[in-house]
């Protein structure tokens, strides 16, 4: 696509930083629309394809209507953001907005739910790549420090040591060829479980599960299913900062449009085929009900490993630039670059003593979606937005569809918290 008109571009600092210098002009960076559309479907499209036939086996064949549902409102959220940030110069990333909506207040409340969902879904990461190496090497064990550790620990380890070099990377046109692996490991992934169904009859991974095991609606499992489908969505943290790392940031509505368009048929694809092959018997993550001893499923979860060494430096850079400018690190020289890999390296391993603490993938995702992802994704945009534009300035109708957008939020919020809770409480009186 034609990204022809340039601006000149940097990512920004953080605002308060720029507030001293005396500089309220926005500055852009260099990466194209095709870097930010890898940057962006790398984003929405991650860990949460492999819960969604869960969140199906769960809900039901008409949760699937939630899924579109949040997709939509989701997608106008995001649009919101850009539009706070075209109305006020001097806001430059989504702790911004809430500060200049609320105040101090506003900015607290939106970098507490920004950073500490981007860091459950970093943990979140390690948990499925430890799952999904154990089904592969269930025999695996290392030596750490004298220690003996196997299983889904050793794993989460190993994964830790490989995401951390990516971390370390502070340019997101660099970090755009590791998303594009990324965002090609998600259709890889639906190709393969295709695969399976179409090839592998005999593996006891069949074409369908019997009908009788899929449910048209299951109110009890709604809350789950609508949690995951939230967690889906939850990058509009990292959406300023895509947004300002632009060549030509008047495109960021289309990448905006494009990312969710195709993230949201790679969800819906993946729900479908998954809750047909494997019904109300589908697991938190698609890829453990995939027999390991078939190419298709090795195929699968070889390409699901991919994802969160793609992901994760994109995840946490939001909670790395918010630590490292409350010290000025980038005024420090040398001293500054080694306190920033300081920080870097003690967050990867900050998230390596979460997974190995929560084990519950698809519980603490639901988690994460209903209370995290749906306040940094769906209330917040939308109470800034009507807050910095004005309600009185906004068209009515508009209004309206804001307030059901914040009503539905909180609703989902609620219930989906209350669910999500219950069930890692019983899982944990389970081990």
């Amino acid at each position: 696509m034609d990204d022809g008109h340039s601006i000149t571009v940097h990512l920004l600092k953080e605002h308060d930083l720029q507030k001293e210098a005396g500089d309220h002009r926005r500055s852009f960076g260099s990466a194209s629309f095709l870097n930010t559309c890898f940057n962006g479907l790398n984003a929405l499209s991650g860990i949460g394809i492999l819960s969604v036939p869960f969140a199906v086996a769960s809900g039901g064949w008409l949760s699937l209507i939630y899924l579109f549902i949040i997709a939509a409102a989701t997608c106008y959220t995001a649009v919101l953001i850009q539009r706070c940030m075209d109305m006020d110069a001097a806001v430059r990333n989504y702790p911004d907005i809430g500060e200049r909506a609320f105040g101090a207040v506003g900015r607290a409340v939106v970098s507490l739910s920004m950073n500490v969902e981007l860091y459950m879904v970093a943990a979140g990461f390690l948990i499925m790549e430890g799952d999904n190496l154990n089904n592969l090497f269930p025999d695996f064990r290392a030596e750490v420090f004298g220690a003996a550790i196997g299983g889904k620990q050793c794993w989460v380890i190993v994964v830790s040591l490989l995401v951390l070099p990516t971390v370390w990377f502070n340019d997101l046109r660099v970090l755009s060829y590791v998303s594009a692996t990324g965002v090609v490991a998600s259709f890889l992934l639906l190709a393969a479980v295709l695969w399976t169904a179409v090839s592998d009859n005999d593996s006891g991974a069949a074409v369908a599960s019997p009908p009788a095991n899929r449910r048209l609606v299951n109110w009890g499992g709604t809350p789950t299913a609508v949690s995951l489908y939230a967690f889906c969505y939850c990058a509009h943290p990292v959406f300023p900062t895509l947004y300002t790392s632009m060549k030509n940031p008047t495109h960021f509505s289309k990448v905006l449009l494009v990312c969710f368009a195709v993230s949201t048929f790679n969800y819906a694809s993946m729900a479908i085929l998954g809750y047909l092959m494997f019904g109300s018997d589908a697991l938190s993550q698609i890829t453990l009900n995939l027999p390991t001893d078939k190419i298709s499923s090795q195929v699968a979860i070889y390409v699901t490993l991919v994802n969160p060494i793609a992901k994760y430096a994109l995840m946490v850079t939001p909670i790395v630039k918010a630590i490292e400018n409350s010290f000025a690190l980038s005024d420090c020289g040398k001293k500054g670059l080694i306190g920033g890999l300081v920080i870097r390296t003690g967050l990867v391993i900050s998230t390596v003593i979460v997974a190995m603490a929560v084990p519950f993938f698809g519980y603490l995702m639901s988690l994460v979606g209903a209370f995290l992802s749906t306040a940094a994704s769906v209330i917040l945009p939308c109470l800034c937005f009507l807050k910095i534009s004005g309600i009185h300035r906004t068209a009515w109708f508009e209004v309206v569809v804001i307030c059901g957008i914040v009503v539905m939020g909180f609703g989902f919020m609620i219930v989906g918290t209350y669910t999500a809770l219950m069930e890692i409480v019983c899982n944990f009186t389970n081990l």
